[in-house]
């Protein structure tokens, strides 16, 4: 995990339409939003949860 995004950003690979997933580092894990619609509560996941599933999608699945 990178510890310096302690803001919410997005993905270089997000489109210009609003339509996506912010996420934010924290101590604890990896929090997610919907861009579109901030506030409603984020999901929050554990470290290892959060590279489990970077791990996944690096490996195409």
């Amino acid at each position: 995990m990178r510890a310096n995004r302690l803001e919410w950003f997005k993905s270089s690979y997000s489109s210009q339409d609003g339509g996506c997933v912010e996420a934010r580092f924290q101590t604890d894990g990896v929090a997610c939003r919907d861009s579109k619609d901030i506030q409603r509560p984020a999901l929050h996941f554990a470290a290892a949860r959060w590279q489990a599933f970077v791990n996944d999608v690096k490996a195409g699945r």
